[in-house]
């Protein structure tokens, strides 16, 4: 059968050889579907400012659907969408505009979190002479009063359920 070529974009394989894989890479649909994918990581800025100038698009806003989906050159989102999405790049430029002013903002990348919150573990495993006590057992809200619960479900007694003598080790 020989080897094949996986289209990530397109998500189908097909026979790999030269005259297929351009056949491929050069067709209509491969090229919808990676713009579709790069458009996935446009920011919200530029997503805004492509929503605010289409019309709205009639078939979607009476149906919600569209037979041209992302392809269509009129515009799927309704005005909430159009506000969070507002919200969202007005939240982006508040942030930008604090790190330009040197505020106290929190890091993006999670290597900096890992790193604060060993540091404040540490610090409280070094400032708690004593050991913490681990909470009692609490039923989850909802459940009967203890003394409808079958066996099975109820919590062990403090200090645990007693060991028949048969299974103590001699």
């Amino acid at each position: 059968m020989g080897k094949r070529y996986f289209c990530d974009y397109c998500d189908r394989s097909f026979q790999d050889n030269l005259h297929n894989r351009k056949k491929h890479l050069n067709g209509v649909q491969h090229l919808r579907a990676k713009r579709v994918w790069y458009d996935l990581f446009r920011d919200a800025a530029a997503i805004l400012q492509e929503e605010q100038t289409k019309k709205p698009c009639r078939k979607f806003l009476q149906t919600g659907q569209c037979d041209f989906g992302s392809n269509c050159r009129f515009s799927h989102m309704t005005e909430q969408d159009l506000e969070k999405l507002s919200a969202q790049v007005q939240g982006e430029q508040r942030l930008k505009e604090l790190r330009q002013e040197g505020a106290d903002v929190p890091p993006g990348t999670i290597e900096d979190w890992l790193e604060k919150r060993a540091k404040r573990l540490s610090a409280a495993q070094s400032n708690s002479a004593l050991p913490e006590k681990p909470a009692p057992f609490q039923y989850p809200p909802g459940w009967p009063p203890v003394q409808d619960l079958p066996p099975s479900l109820q919590a062990p007694p403090p200090g645990g359920w007693p060991v028949p003598p048969s299974l103590q080790w001699g």
